[in-house]
């Protein structure tokens, strides 16, 4: 047994973990309990790192050779890597010689590691000459960007994770932490446990598990942010609130922003908000307390935002005001969606950055790359941000596009201008590790990368502390490491451009990589020329950290100093301005895309095992009951969702969560997981099919967060569910082979499910019965083709049965089943295979359509705890067992149950549990 430090490949927290392995075999992960970011703690995804990269798994998910697809809708042909590398130079070469460098553009990942990102930013801008390289952190970071930038003058979160322990106030707006950071949310209960005076303010349009944990929940209407602060703001005013000393000395531009929010008093903006007047005033008295430490968590629900910049630095101003900031346990400060989105920014790996925080408009910055690079020049015309790039795609701009690490074709706003510009490219070059991401459908050339476990480099956290990544295995087949595959190219690419010429590409190791990065950094404000690998492998360190520092800076601006031309901060005066696409009497609901507890983007990694399906087992719109009361719907019914851009069916799920005209689908359900196709054919890519392009003009990031839509019941009245347990090794080529299937019907999902055994859950629904033909095809990729399955058969009424039973631990169970026509019996057929109870008793009626449940069968229920498998009827009951106070319940379920013991995640929810029971009773 082999033991490596490395580090978590989702969120940015950039939890530590240790990798065990045997041979060519990861066969575990924990928590390192050195890492500074997480002292051992790992969340429900972290912790099951190890079960998405076993050798099962990987045979049917993993690009593992390069390819070439010779024409549009053929199957790719393997090819060597010399073939497939000068293919790709030919193309870029004759692109750029004919038709100009900006003819040619990349889209990268906040899940590349830095030297990764380094090295794609000199191809592109030093040795091409394009500025045409973004990144889907366009899509998760820009606007936090963008608002550090106007306010405090650099790109740079001022706080650290260790705040939370000196914080009175928490006011956490537009982030679901406890979801989508669990392991900063563990530090968050530490605080509060030892602190029990904090106040923790949410703001959120849902009452997500983050919400219903606070002592004041703001639920705004969506959009409505800039009011909120605005408002806020105009309170600390009128009461005495803010720091006229601070401001004084340490900023510029409040006189103009105290003329702004004159016009946002509290009863006007709680108006514009949606929410009391009086807890308006409460969250600005205690945000601006004299002798407060407020501290501001926030992500996408600011970032995702046609005003997405503007409500960054609304909420900055507020720490401005009260001087909140530079200080243990205050500032504002922005939690990464991404491992390594922080990394990719401080290279300069998006259109409009260049290394080391520079901009690009300014020509000195420009020359100091350009000798940095060796190179006569860098443009001065920003490149193409993420949906213009597409756009330009679209339009036949932009020729070649090159993707890696990143899949847009479940990703991005507006599919269909995302499809339409994969359709229209010349050529389309994906760099990836997984081969099931639906972008790989429009590859042209596919050139199979290095993933967590085998990557070797850099990321940086959310607080700016760079952490290495260690490989634990070697690559599996012909894979390579991004950054290597990169420079081989641009060598091949040299020849062409520049032959004859020194090479900009010497690299031998991501360590050379991350030296000349290093360098790039001396005297900027992410001074990093202090560390080297030997010291991050040592410790992992916060920047800046320049040369002769002995340890990084945990808290950024504690001298009131920050990096403008006068050393002053900047107050941002924006008037507050509406979502993009309001509701109205067409499209009356606001639709919210966010993230589930379990779930990574588009589950390329987490979707291949079943394990983390367990919490959210499927697809669904979130609405409130008394919406679907109203529209005459039940949970479970299937209902057209309509935006201005496309339309999906999706089952409709009752939520008390969500306010009245408003809606959530989980980010998570692309076209691999959720499918269809309309009326008149065309086919339905996921939650994206419906979501706006609109973007925030300054930082460019889209508003995903807000779509107006229309909810209408689906009449669809043939539907058909198909379960099975298959060996680990077929199950996900089973959801590859009926992926394919998936637009023959209006709707359709497909995921895997189980825990100790993999299994794969295929849901349809169609306006009459499909050809016998396809059934059949499905019911032989389930494993139900052959003798020993029983089938019924009723083509007049549409009614389809195929069962298939086995011997298994000395009992007869169901292994796979089919339901057509009617699928009534799924509420105990279901359970019977899932939950693997004897089946032999039940003889005939599991092949009667409408078969009424056995008393015997009664499913086990939804799960809450993924680590222990702990459902919610379980923590129903085990309450029944101990009456008390919360604290004392809680204790008891932890002690008998097990949940919320290792990895915490679900934490929130049994605690949500444990209140609404103390309600009732």
């Amino acid at each position: 047994m082999a033991e490596t430090r490395s580090t978590c490949p989702y969120c940015g927290v950039g939890c530590g973990v240790i990798i065990e392995s045997q041979g060519a075999r990861i066969t575990g992960v924990r928590g390192d309990p050195d890492h500074p970011a997480n002292f051992g703690r790992l969340c429900t995804k972290g912790s099951t790192l190890h079960h998405t990269a076993t050798a099962a798994i990987s045979l049917q998910s993993r690009l593992l050779h390069p390819s070439h697809r010779p024409s549009r809708g053929a199957a790719p042909r393997p090819v060597s890597w010399d073939t497939a590398l000068e293919l790709a130079a030919g193309h870029f070469a004759r692109v750029v010689r004919d038709h100009g460098p900006d003819a040619v553009g990349f889209y990268i990942s906040g899940q590349l590691l830095t030297e990764d990102y380094y090295v794609f930013n000199k191809l592109a801008k030093g040795l091409i000459g394009t500025n045409n390289v973004d990144t889907n952190s366009r899509l998760c970071m820009s606007s936090a960007v963008a608002g550090y930038k106007a306010t405090l003058g650099a790109d740079a979160p001022p706080a650290c994770y260790d705040d939370l322990k000196d914080t009175t106030t928490l006011f956490i707006t537009g982030s679901n932490t406890a979801w989508a950071h669990p392991i900063l949310y563990r530090r968050i209960e530490d605080a509060r446990a030892a602190n029990p005076a904090m106040k923790i303010i949410v703001a959120d349009p849902r009452r997500t598990d983050t919400a219903g944990a606070a002592d004041l929940h703001l639920p705004i209407l969506p959009g409505t942010d800039v009011a909120l602060y605005h408002g806020m703001l105009h309170v600390m005013l009128a009461e005495g609130l803010v720091d006229e000393a601070y401001v004084a000395a340490h900023t510029n531009g409040f006189d103009a922003l105290r003329e702004r929010v004159r016009a946002y008093p509290p009863a006007e903006a709680a108006r514009l908000c949606g929410i009391a007047e009086a807890d308006l005033i409460q969250a600005a008295r205690w945000f601006g307390a004299p002798g407060s430490r407020t501290l501001s968590l926030y992500c996408q629900g600011l970032n995702q935002s046609s005003r997405g910049t503007a409500k960054n630095a609304a909420l900055i101003n507020l720490h401005l005001a009260t001087g909140q900031i530079g200080k243990p346990g205050a500032g504002p400060f922005s939690l990464t969606g991404q491992p390594n989105a922080m990394g990719g920014r401080e290279v300069g790996g998006m259109a409009n950055l260049l290394s080391a925080h520079r901009d690009l408009a300014n020509p000195e910055h420009r020359a100091e790359v350009a000798r940095l690079w060796g190179v006569d020049s860098v443009p001065a015309t920003p490149g193409k941000t993420a949906v213009d790039l597409f756009q330009a795609v679209a339009d036949g701009e932009v020729k070649v596009l090159w993707i890696s690490c990143t899949n847009p074709a479940q990703s991005m706003p507006d599919q269909n201008l995302v499809r339409r510009a994969l359709q229209r490219a010349e050529f389309v070059i994906v760099q990836e590790a997984f081969g099931t991401t639906i972008t790989c459908d429009y590859a042209d050339l596919l050139l199979p990368a290095t993933t967590w476990g085998e990557k070797d480099g850099t990321v940086t956290n959310s607080e700016r502390r760079i952490s290495r990544v260690r490989p634990a295995v070697s690559s599996p087949g012909a894979a390579r490491h991004d950054w290597a595959t990169v420079c081989d190219f641009a060598r091949r690419l040299e020849s062409r451009l520049r032959p004859g010429q020194p090479t900009l590409f010497p690299y031998d190791t991501p360590e050379q990589v991350w030296n000349e990065h290093r360098e790039s950094t001396r005297g900027r404000d992410l001074d990093i020329t202090g560390l080297t690998y030997a010291r991050i492998d040592a410790t992992p360190e916060q920047w800046p950290f320049p040369e002769g520092a002995t340890t990084g800076r945990a808290r950024l601006y504690e001298d009131g100093v920050f990096p403008t031309a006068d050393g002053r901060a900047k107050f941002h005066d924006a008037p507050y301005e509406p979502v993009a696409e309001p509701r109205d009497n067409r499209f009356p609901f606001s639709l919210n895309t966010g993230r589930l507890r379990d779930q990574w983007h588009g589950m390329s990694r987490t979707g291949t095992i079943g394990r983390l399906f367990g919490h959210v087992p499927e697809p669904s719109i979130e609405m409130n009951p008394a919406d679907l009361s109203r529209l005459q719907l039940a949970a479970g019914d299937l209902v057209h969702v309509t935006s201005r851009r496309g339309t999906l069916i999706v089952p409709v799920a009752a939520s008390e969560s969500v306010a009245l005209s408003q809606a959530f689908i989980a980010m998570h359900w692309g076209e691999e997981f959720l499918s269809g196709s309309t009326s008149n054919g065309v086919k339905v890519q996921g939650v994206n099919a419906v979501t706006t392009p609109a973007y925030c003009p300054t930082s460019k990031q889209p508003e995903l967060k807000h779509a107006a839509v229309k909810v209408l019941k689906a009449e669809l009245p043939w539907r058909v569910l198909g379960m099975a347990w298959l060996p680990e090794e077929q199950a996900t080529a089973a959801r590859e082979k009926l992926k394919p299937l998936m637009g023959a019907f209006a709707f359709s999902s497909c995921v895997p499910f189980g825990r100790e055994r993999s299994g794969v859950l295929f849901r349809a629904a169609a306006y009459e019965a499909p050809p016998d033909e396809l059934m059949q095809q499905i019911e032989s990729i389930l494993g139900l083709g052959g003798r020993d399955v029983l089938h019924y058969v009723d083509k007049r009424r549409g009614q389809r049965r195929t069962m298939r039973l086995a011997e298994v631990n000395d009992q007869t169970q169901l292994e796979g089943f089919v339901l057509g026509g009617d699928i009534s019996a799924e509420v105990w057929v279901k359970p019977l295979l899932q939950d693997q109870l004897p089946a032999q008793a039940y003889g005939r009626l599991l092949l009667l359509p409408g078969a009424k449940a056995p008393v015997a069968v009664k499913a086990r229920g939804r799960q809450v705890c993924t680590c222990f498998n702990v459902t919610e009827p379980d923590i129903l009951a085990g309450l029944q067992s101990c009456p008390g106070p919360a604290d004392q319940q809680f204790a008891h379920l932890q002690a008998t149950l097990k949940c919320g013991t290792n990895c915490g995640s679900c934490i929130p929810e049994v605690k949500r549990i444990v209140m609404m029971q103390l309600k009732v009773a």
